[in-house]
């Protein structure tokens, strides 16, 4: 009654809050929930112009749980119009029957009550924890706009985690504007007008290697119009990488440079694209680098999902137009160059020396956003030309490699570079049929309304709920089931370890992630619809630097023990599948009894390449098995019961979860330690663990190298940041 009656200052004055934990059950918002394409019933527009997806995802059934939950008392016929741009219309609308008479510029979004003046869904995910026998539910995370009156009136207090009003932010970021054509950013429309002699004048800045890191730093630097970015590539432009993946699968023919593990957009091009992180969804580098990526192609749904993911087929789209745009702002790309030699003169890097190649890349002849007609841009004669050894020179040389590049660590050792030991994990991947992860998942009563639109896969996830006796009929929709497992007290004889799932693909694929003849190194990947008929996903152990287990590594390699333990095990697999990247493999159930599986019972697999039974349980040293086999059975199987079955093939292995040594770098300037202008960067330089950490650890160097050079840091993004690594560590 006191609130009531509090004298308001600015009642009139709009303020923003969040609203978290607001439930849906999947049978009210019914098929639409499958994608974001959403019924004409449920938005209006006009021609091909469509909502943004925070307004998408805005159904009557999800407005109806939040007017719920916010205990508004308003009429259901009360209807507020929406502008494209979600900004409301000064119109309204008394009755559901006026809907059609609306004009055509606007959308319309039933339910929304004249309390509040704006609603967008910041984030939906799904719960399929089933507690107590719950089934599975939608949870979103909405930012509503009102009045302080009506905040007064409904009850609003500040509850962090239930509901909380928003404060006043500094003006963010944004994400870099895509150029059309030959065009430039419009910071940089003057600076081309300027003679060639000051454009030469930016420092240079060499960065090796163009996955995440490498990408994200290049682009930043680029749209400062400061510094130009020299990106040297190993590996192929993404289009030509596809080819040499082309000749591996069908040929069993290995480019040591261009494959699954290296190339434009580095080692998660050809994985399932994840985009979730340990360092805060909603933090400014976080969303910085996801708005990016939607300016670059990516489907705006990433933006609020609460697992977002790319797949292979979004991430080679939207390479290219980073790559493009890259190169409009003034940066150079050099694909095929293997950088093999570091300059370091009196403590300072100076160049390095690449082994190139020519380039497969293919060019655009038309402009950005336009249909593409593309050529190859490398002749006959240039795929004919031998190997070449160029030195490039620079300003300052940004360390983005992969974990796969093991030559470069080698190369940093011996010239001198600090590097430490870190921990790493190890172990196998494991696949069972996409449509038994639906099942222990989301149960018999739901598992079969998962639907990803092939229509071979969801005849199979029909007909094993229809062979299990599904009954339960639901109108509602689920996406491909999707799992996380670990456990600290995995126990190895001696002691407990950490074990867990790692990279879980659901309605994806097993390729080989190898980059050396005579290893194999396994993988998973998805396409973005995640429409297979098989789940997989690594399971492995982790593994100390100063592990038993290394002891002997250490004896002959010192620092770089953990590389060599990868390489012998990935040896060790390579034999065991007898060869041509066969891939060996092994029942669950038998594995977990350390006996080999009979060929005739051993399940049907997505590895390409072929699979050999072979004795899977004798790869790794003595702990690691019995760790992961007590994580198994004792862990995995009980918070997933049915995990361990027939069903389940595991595939050996799988060693490159991450790089098993670190760079050493300043906590404040970011550089190496010791060797100054070289900026150790993203996962194989140990300093991220995955595309979005490593994207966010390139822009963190981005800013470190604009600080050293204009001696002042232009972004507010990393505030909430730990400089000395934005990643993680096992």
């Amino acid at each position: 009654q006191q609130q009531q009656h509090t004298v308001l200052k600015n009642p009139n004055e709009l303020e923003t809050w969040r609203v978290y934990g607001i439930d849906v059950d999947p049978d009210t918002l019914g098929v639409p929930s499958l994608s974001l394409s959403l019924s004409s019933t449920t938005t209006k527009t006009k021609g091909d112009d469509i909502l943004p997806t925070e307004l998408l995802y805005l159904t009557p059934p999800v407005l109806s749980a939040l007017v719920s939950r916010l205990r508004i008392k308003s009429e259901p016929a009360t209807i507020t119009p929406l502008q494209r741009d979600g900004s409301s219309s000064s119109s309204s609308i008394s009755s559901s029957n006026d809907v059609d008479e609306v004009e055509d510029d606007t959308t319309v979004l039933p339910l929304l009550p004249p309390q509040l003046k704006d609603a967008r869904v910041v984030r939906r995910s799904l719960d399929a924890r089933r507690r107590k026998g719950a089934p599975p539910k939608y949870t979103y995370v909405i930012d509503i706009t009102l009045t302080k009156e009506s905040a007064q009136q409904i009850r609003l207090a500040h509850q962090p985690g239930r509901t909380e009003r928003m404060t006043t932010t500094k003006k963010k970021n944004k994400p870099p504007k895509i150029s059309s054509g030959n065009e430039i950013n419009e910071e940089l429309e003057s600076e081309e007008s300027t003679s060639k002699s000051k454009s030469n004048s930016k420092p240079k800045i060499l960065i090796v290697g163009a996955g995440p890191a490498g990408l994200f730093c290049a682009l930043s630097l680029a749209s400062s119009g400061l510094f130009t970015p020299i990106l040297l590539e190993r590996g192929q432009a993404v289009e030509a990488r596809g080819k040499s993946i082309g000749a591996l699968i069908n040929r069993r023919d290995i480019d040591p440079n261009s494959n699954f593990s290296f190339g434009e957009g580095g080692a998660g091009t050809w994985s399932d694209g994840k985009l979730t992180t340990r360092i805060g969804r909603n933090s400014g580098p976080v969303r910085y680098v996801l708005e990016t990526l939607v300016k670059y192609g990516a489907p705006e749904r990433i933006l609020v999902e609460g697992a977002p993911h790319l797949g292979t087929d979004n991430l080679v789209r939207l390479l290219r137009n980073m790559r493009q745009d890259l190169r409009a702002m003034g940066g150079e790309i050099h694909f095929g160059a293997r950088v093999d030699k570091f300059h370091i003169e009196d403590g300072t890097i100076k160049g390095v020396d690449a082994i190139c190649t020519p380039s497969r890349e293919r060019s655009r002849t038309k402009k950005y956003g336009e249909e593409r007609k593309e050529s190859s841009t490398t002749s006959q004669e240039e795929e004919e030309e031998e190997e070449t050894t160029k030195t490039f020179w620079g300003d300052a040389v940004v360390l983005a490699t992969g974990h796969s590049a093991r030559d470069v660590y080698y190369e940093l050792h011996k010239s001198g570079v600090e590097l430490e030991a870190k921990g790493f994990a190890v172990g196998f991947r494991i696949e069972h049929p996409q449509s038994l992860i639906n099942e222990i998942q989301y149960g018999k009563d739901w598992g079969g309304r998962v639907f990803t639109r092939k229509s071979s896969t969801d005849t199979v996830n029909k007909e094993h709920f229809a062979k299990n006796g599904d009954s339960v009929s639901h109108t509602g929709t689920l996406p491909v089931a999707s799992y996380r497992l670990a456990t600290n007290e995995a126990w190895d004889g001696t002691e407990n370890r950490g074990a867990y799932s790692f990279c879980q693909c659901p309605g994806g694929q097993i390729v080989p992630s190898s980059t050396e003849h005579g290893e194999l190194c396994i993988n998973g990947m998805s396409f973005s619809k995640r429409d297979s008929i098989w789940a997989n996903s690594a399971m492995v152990v982790t593994v100390s630097p100063d592990d038993p287990i290394l002891e002997k590594y250490r004896l002959t390699h010192g620092t770089l023990a953990g590389l060599e333990f990868q390489r012998d095990m990935e040896r060790k697999a390579y034999d065991l599948g007898g060869g041509g990247m066969r891939a060996p493999v092994q029942r669950l159930t038998d594995f977990v009894n350390g006996k080999v599986s009979e060929s005739e019972s051993v399940p049907s697999s997505s590895y390409r390449l072929g699979v050999t039974s072979a004795a899977c349980h004798d790869i790794y040293p003595q702990p690691l098995y019995n760790a992961l086999v007590h994580a198994i059975t004792h862990n995995f199987d009980k918070q997933m019961p049915g995990f361990l079955c027939d069903q389940a093939l595991l595939h050996g292995v799988e060693t490159r979860t991450s790089s098993p040594v670190r760079v050493l770098r300043d906590s404040t300037t970011l550089q190496a330690s010791g060797v100054d202008n070289m900026f150790p960067s993203g996962e194989g330089a140990g300093f991220a663990g995955g595309i979005v950490s490593a994207a966010v650890d390139g822009l963190l160097v981005a800013n470190a190298i604009k600080t050293k050079y204009v001696a002042h840091d232009d972004s507010p993004l990393f505030n909430d940041v730990d400089k000395v690594s934005v990643g993680f560590d096992y």
